[in-house]
């Protein structure tokens, strides 16, 4: 029994799909089906029940499956024990803003000499490139659940107003939400950011109106600069705002209780990323 045939065994078992595994093990089809036929016969038990539309585990399977997660992972340890990897591997959002910054410092102070690597991508391919391990960890808000994946809470991420720096509720300390109502509103489709739509759509229904469907343009800075010319409003994290740099616009807090979403760090279930310890105690650090 090798290990690399657990991990395909894994692969299969989570995605319930020979063609999906290979794809996300980045290997033909052919070479899964061969291992797992192989450990079958080792086993001298079928793993799948294979149909010609289904994949399904078998009893033996069900059995197997937990153990051999445990036994990859306990090889992700032993690997990490003896060399340690040489760098963290952080998948990140720019609505992060100024949390990144503070978490970086304080993940600095705790293992100085670790480089991080970020590589910013769409929430979707965050979550997977944390399943396939080519990410240690991805900082991700109010994703669906993906098999085997965790995502351990770190803080709420509140959402701000943005409009015409020159319309009137611009002056204002927050804003009721209800107020927005006359203003078209520009946010991003719902498939490209499901939770944040259904919060912000979920809100103006709540507040009694129906939010006017404006044209998306193609990045936040597109909608930034449109908004500093036309009256029309839209949502962003009040940590990027910080950093934001839109004269013609006004960044404006909604009226308490406010709009947020949760952020959580992704991490793979079954084998936690090196340096998670010191990565969640800088996010506590950031949050205090």
């Amino acid at each position: 029994m090798e290990l690399r045939q657990l991990s395909y065994f894994v692969t299969v078992a989570e995605e319930l799909h020979f063609g999906r595994a290979a794809g996300k093990l980045h290997i033909v089809q052919s070479a899964v089906s061969q291992q797992i036929r192989r450990l079958e016969r080792e086993l001298g038990a079928e793993l799948f029940d294979r149909s010609p539309r289904h994949v399904r585990l078998t009893a033996a399977g069900e059995r197997l499956l937990p153990e051999a997660r445990a036994v990859l992972a306990a090889a992700d340890r032993a690997r990490a024990a003896v060399l340690p990897p040489a760098e963290l591997r952080l998948g990140t959002s720019t609505g992060l803003g100024a949390h990144l910054d503070r978490v970086l410092a304080a993940f600095a102070r705790r293992r100085p000499g670790v480089p991080v690597e970020l590589v910013s991508l769409p929430a979707a391919q965050r979550l997977a490139r944390v399943a396939d391990g080519r990410l240690d960890a991805a900082f991700v808000r109010a994703p669906e659940p993906v098999p085997g994946l965790r995502v351990l809470p770190l803080w709420p991420d509140p959402l701000v107003a943005a409009l015409p720096a020159a319309h009137p509720l611009a002056a204002r300390a927050e804003i009721p939400l209800d107020e927005l109502a006359g203003l078209p509103l520009s946010i991003t489709s719902r498939v490209a950011n499901p939770a944040l739509v259904d919060l912000v759509v979920g809100a103006c229904r709540a507040a009694g109106f129906e939010p006017m469907p404006a044209p998306v343009s193609g990045s936040l800075h597109d909608t930034l600069a449109t908004i500093g010319t036309r009256p029309l409003w839209t949502v962003v994290y009040a940590s990027h705002a910080q950093v934001l740099h839109a004269p013609r616009v006004a960044f404006v807090p909604f009226r308490k209780p406010g709009l947020a979403l949760p952020t959580g760090l992704a991490v793979r279930a079954a084998a936690p990323p090196p340096y998670l310890d010191e990565l969640l105690s800088a996010c506590g650090d950031h949050q205090n």
